[in-house]
């Protein structure tokens, strides 16, 4: 991850080193190296992924005024809040480097899992979820990411319940998948506090440009408000299927992807076919 741009020698390369320097020359070589077990965790995870898309973006930046708006998923909407100017670089690493650390603490501390459930329709997952949800037997949405696709999070024994009467509906596919926590669900609640107190030592500025947050789908330039979403996605759901509609409303038919892989291109072309969309 991020060999190409090292080779570069551009802009992205010296992003990179910057922040290998934060993590004391750790980053760089679990990001080219691994191995996948070290990497694969959340506390890695989370800073290689942000580091990687904010070179890219850094790599290929355009003009100012190029965008009116910015979404990202997860993870993403700290890249979001540095391309409206709301955090540094810096300022969104830092935090970013605590989430992971605190995200991954958490899953160790309170153990859950997540699954993917494809085909039905949000009511009927969302029903299901609080019919079996009770004290220690918890299980939410914790990501809308297109139409008919919801990934669940919760305690281990929650989720597997839910996924066998979500098959029972007659979902397409249900899939647990192999995380280390159960993210954006209650079993986070344990990392809030800390973050908080980690937000509060950064200034958040006013967004130069609309910011739509996971936890609301709606736009924001207000720094405080965009803070307490972001601080709220910790335990909240991610509504990407709502933020595509709500972007698409606004008439966006041209979006530029910045980030490994194209997961969000294919869910927004699953939805919205006629937006062009340019990775960077």
């Amino acid at each position: 991850m991020g060999q190409e741009l090292l080779e570069s020698n551009g802009a992205g390369a010296d992003l990179l080193r910057q922040a290998d320097a934060i993590f004391d020359g750790q980053l760089l070589p679990v990001m080219l190296e691994g191995p996948m077990d070290v990497l694969t965790q959340t506390k890695w995870t989370q800073p290689a992924i942000f580091v990687h898309s904010m070179a890219l973006w850094r790599e290929h930046q355009p003009d100012d005024g190029f965008f009116s708006v910015t979404a990202g998923h997860s993870l993403g909407e700290y890249g979001s809040l540095v391309v409206a100017d709301v955090l540094s670089f810096e300022e969104a690493l830092y935090l970013v480097k605590k989430r992971g650390e605190l995200m991954q603490q958490a899953g160790e501390n309170q153990p859950g899992t997540m699954a993917a459930v494809l085909g039905l329709d949000d009511e009927t997952v969302e029903s299901i979820c609080t019919r079996i949800s009770r004290d220690n037997h918890h299980v939410v949405p914790a990501n809308y990411n297109s139409t008919g696709q919801i990934v669940l999070s919760g305690h281990i024994s929650a989720v597997h319940e839910a996924m066998e009467l979500l098959q029972s509906e007659g979902a397409k596919m249900v899939k647990e998948l192999t995380v280390s926590g159960a993210f954006h669900s209650p079993l986070m609640k344990s990392a809030e506090a800390e973050l908080a107190t980690a937000m509060d030592e950064v200034v958040f500025r006013p967004a130069n440009m609309d910011v739509f947050s996971n936890v609301t789908a709606t736009a924001s330039r207000d720094p405080e408000e965009l803070k307490a979403n972001l601080l709220s996605q910790l335990t909240g759901s991610v509504r990407w299927t709502q933020t595509m509609e709500a972007v698409h409303g606004l008439g966006v038919d041209s979006i530029t992807e910045c980030g490994p892989g194209v997961v969000l291109q294919k869910m927004w072309k699953r939805s919205y076919p006629e937006t062009t969309i340019e990775p960077l």
